[in-house]
């Protein structure tokens, strides 16, 4: 396997596990990779290309593996020797060569079946609130029940723990920064399908943090956590509040189901589809709890309203410290 090994460049205790994440290297993956390896934990993170991956690289117990996980054989020896598996992996619209049927059913099904012969005692699954085998509005999360179904169909074998979050942001996201992108492309006038649907928006390193609290923890074992943060919004204003802590202007044009629809066919021929008649068809359903797993892992959410600012204002992190490397105050 082609890979970055872990250095010595920081000295840890021995690590407690050595854990494979499938997905390592997206939004969720990066969080939790960096959250693991600063636990001490050793992180085999598979991805296509190895610049995906830089960001994670210089992280002492974290190994890239150049390879593609739906070919033949390759699941099986990223699994060997490893004591647990974390699947992340998850296309919010099919298109060609990635269907949900293929990236979230399929894949799991190989996944439990090379555990299994890997001797791979643990699962953490990466789910979605609403997820339902035959009863969701969309393929999208019929395909992510359907994987549920998989997941606990191997209980004989693995140890598994599954987790539905609400809409995740963060640094880096795909939420708030493209309402952002959207509103300035748009001329701060935003067509908002669905904008009454409701959400509890959660904070990237609270799900990840939710990852790393069930690891080890027998009592999560065969168990399935909503997560969701401590407030619910709608979708119109969550493109609020993103506008407000970017000082931008907003002005939202609340469309009547009809036109969403219309909407969501044309955007949908679009090259990556910003928007489809599938990604409607999900915001049918409220993405909401119906009880709290953060509460259950005895960990406290952080408020939307709290964190943004810190990444989409004009003073966020990376904007202070140009400022301070600069000399000024």
């Amino acid at each position: 396997m082609t890979g970055v090994e872990p250095s010595g460049a920081v000295q840890f205790a021995t690590p407690r596990l050595k854990i494979c994440v499938l997905g390592g290297t997206g939004f969720v993956g990066s969080e939790l990779v960096s959250q693991l390896a600063a636990a001490g934990h050793w992180v085999r993170v598979p991805t296509r290309a190895l610049s995906h991956g830089q960001h994670l690289s210089v992280l002492p117990t974290v190994e890239l593996a150049a390879v593609n996980i739906h070919e033949p054989r390759v699941l099986g020896e990223l699994l060997a020797g490893m004591d647990a598996a974390i699947n992340l992996v998850g296309i919010l619209n099919e298109r060609p060569g990635a269907r949900f049927r293929d990236v979230h059913v399929e894949l799991v099904a190989r996944l439990i079946e090379e555990a299994r012969i890997a001797q791979v005692p643990r699962l953490l699954h990466m789910s979605a609130l609403g997820a339902d085998a035959e009863g969701a509005p969309s393929r999208y999360l019929r395909s992510k029940g359907q994987a549920e179904e998989r997941v606990r169909g191997a209980a004989r074998d693995l140890h598994f723990t599954i987790f539905r979050p609400s809409v995740i942001f963060g640094p880096g996201d795909s939420l708030t920064n493209r309402f952002l992108r959207l509103l300035r492309l748009s001329g701060f006038v935003l067509p908002l399908a669905r904008a009454h649907a409701r959400f509890a928006p959660v904070y990237v390193d609270d799900v990840a943090g939710a990852f790393v609290r069930a690891l080890s923890d027998r009592s999560t074992f065969g168990q399935t956590y909503e997560l969701c943060g401590p407030d619910i919004l709608t979708l119109e204003q969550i493109v609020r509040a993103t506008a407000a802590a970017a000082a931008v202007k907003c002005r939202i044009l609340a469309l009547p189901d009809f036109l969403a629809r219309l909407q969501a066919l044309v955007l949908g021929l679009v090259p990556g589809k910003p928007f489809s008649l599938d990604n409607f068809r999900s915001l049918t359903v409220d993405n909401v709890c119906r009880e709290s797993g953060f509460a259950r892992l005895g960990i406290e959410p952080q408020r939307m309203a709290a964190i943004l600012p810190t990444y989409l204002g004009n003073e966020s992190l990376p904007a202070r410290l140009d400022r301070l490397r600069a000399g000024e105050r």
